[in-house]
């Protein structure tokens, strides 16, 4: 996250300076939706997200582009041995988060991601007219977002009243 902060600073006065420009900042499908066990991880990309977007909404006047790409499971060391785990383990949590760290795991090697086809991606969302500012590589990446986007839209319609009634009431008009 720091990372991408200070490269971002680092290109933007240039990108100000012409007019034009892309940030591409890589994040996660973990970035839109959050498993056990990996909570960090998720709290890092949704960190991504959330300064991506703010950063789009403030370069958009200047003719900046900015881009998250949310990969889902991809043939790298993600899920392998660049995976971090936590050399505790709590019996309590063996059904969930222990469960979910064996099934991550497994998919070393298995992943169905390509990330040669991830770069062709990208370079195609970069070079398109109207390029997205999410851009989800992979059909987890969609299944697992567009049931999400269906979960939220649930929650809010039944909490709705709720939600509504939070607001200050409003004054009666005589």
């Amino acid at each position: 996250m720091f990372g991408l902060a200070d490269v971002t600073r680092a290109v933007l006065p240039g990108m100000r300076a012409r007019r034009s420009g892309h940030v591409v900042t890589v994040s996660s499908l973990g970035g839109l939706a959050a498993f056990g066990a990996t909570g960090y991880y998720h709290a890092t990309k949704f960190a991504v997200e959330g300064l991506s977007e703010s950063l789009a909404a403030e370069v958009a006047p200047l003719g900046i582009k900015v881009t998250i790409v949310e990969p889902a499971a991809f043939r790298t060391g993600w899920s392998g041995p660049s995976m971090r785990q936590s050399a505790i383990r709590i019996d309590d949590y063996a059904e969930t988060a222990g469960a979910r760290r064996e099934a991550t795991l497994a998919t070393y090697g298995h992943q169905p991601g390509d990330p040669v086809r991830a770069a062709e991606a990208i370079i195609t969302a970069v070079g398109s007219a109207e390029p997205p500012l999410r851009l989800l590589l992979g059909r987890a990446a969609y299944d697992i977002a567009t049931a999400r986007l269906g979960t939220l839209r649930s929650t809010f319609d039944t909490w709705r009243e709720t939600t509504l009634g939070a607001d200050y009431p409003r004054e009666e008009t005589p």
